[in-house]
């Protein structure tokens, strides 16, 4: 059946809009004060051409949601940033993120594309996907130019193709564990690549946030996320796999003035948890070692709760947009009750 242009927006394509709006509203946001604090060329086109990005997706949305009739979210304003700030993050810190910035892009992109069923949305989102491949590939070629980049490791080459004969291969918890699988190293490997940069992110957060609530949020999330890098760095070494270094030395030693409101770092914290459990559950999916399968899932429980504790917070200060729902009948019932 050919792909048409709908009445209506469907629930899927609604909520992958308003997300990718808010996520674009926060991406415009900081990258308004890493132009104002980058310093290297090279990388000040590329925050460039991801604030661009930002941008164009922020009026596309909002031109779809107008036609639409659908009220546009409040997200992120000028007043949640202050480009002023002293410089809280080096121009490495700056690089790196737009580099992860591409490629969750192209995995947000990905599933909305899947999820769409009108023409227009799918053409929006697949247009979108180019964007962010075109904006990570960019990224990668100035961290390879700069000696940034920390690429997988790679293994040996095997000589002949063989299958596995016995039940062990599945185990992990007691007797001899198998050697890792290139497909576990590079998820475990990619893991703590992640947990370093936002651990990077929750350390600037914590020097600079307002409120002591906040802070204290931040420091949890930097203890739960160095105690999850240790947990991926374990299994490596446990195969002799050399492990990728933290992000610490990103981070610059300001904590007076903070270059965002703590409502921003507190979505900006709670998007990346969000992330990070969607990426803990691809790796389950694709682990066959038990006791790898077991560390994801027990990590996932862990920030789980921190999600929810964060998302109280945000909930409490009235910081926490809602995304768009289904009507409540019994409160229409209800008003309508009133009325009479």
């Amino acid at each position: 059946m050919p792909m048409e242009n709908q009445k209506s927006l469907t629930s899927a394509e609604l909520s992958q809009l308003w997300g990718s709006y808010m996520n674009a509203s926060l991406i415009n946001t900081v990258l308004t004060y890493f132009l104002e604090k980058s310093e290297d060329e090279e990388i000040v086109q590329v925050i460039k051409e991801a604030h661009t990005l930002s941008e164009s997706t922020l009026q596309s949305i909002a031109n779809i949601f107008e036609q639409e009739g659908e009220p546009l979210p409040v997200a992120f304003t000028d007043e949640d940033v202050n480009p002023e700030a002293p410089r809280l993050y080096t121009d490495n810190f700056f690089l790196q993120y737009i580099n992860q910035l591409g490629m969750l892009g192209m995995t947000a992109t990905t599933a909305a594309i899947s999820m769409a069923t009108r023409k227009d949305i799918y053409r929006f989102f697949s247009e979108l996907y180019h964007s962010f491949n075109v904006l990570h590939e960019n990224s990668i070629s100035v961290l390879l130019s700069k000696g940034l980049l920390t690429v997988p490791p790679t293994i040996p080459t095997l000589d002949t193709v063989d299958f596995v004969k016995k039940q062990n291969f599945l185990t992990g918890w007691f007797g001899e564990r198998r050697p890792l699988l290139a497909q576990e190293i590079a998820l475990l490997f990619t893991n703590i690549q992640r947990n370093a940069l936002g651990t990077a992110v929750l350390i600037g957060f914590s020097q600079v946030a307002k409120s002591k609530e906040v802070r204290k949020y931040m420091l949890r999330g930097i203890d739960i996320a160095k105690k999850q890098v240790n947990v991926f760095s374990e299994l490596l070494e446990g195969s002799d796999v050399p492990v990728p270094m933290g992000g610490d030395a990103m981070v610059t030693n300001s904590n007076e003035v903070s270059p965002f409101s703590d409502k921003l770092m507190m979505y900006h914290t709670t998007g990346m948890i969000v992330q990070g459990i969607g990426f803990y559950g691809f790796s389950i999916s694709t682990n066959t070692r038990r006791d790898i399968a077991a560390a994801y899932t027990r990590l996932t429980g862990e920030i789980l709760l921190y999600a929810e504790d964060g998302a109280n917070m945000m909930i409490e200060n009235e910081w926490l947009e809602e995304p768009p729902r289904m009507v409540d009948r019994e409160e229409l019932a209800n008003t309508r009750n009133r009325k009479e």
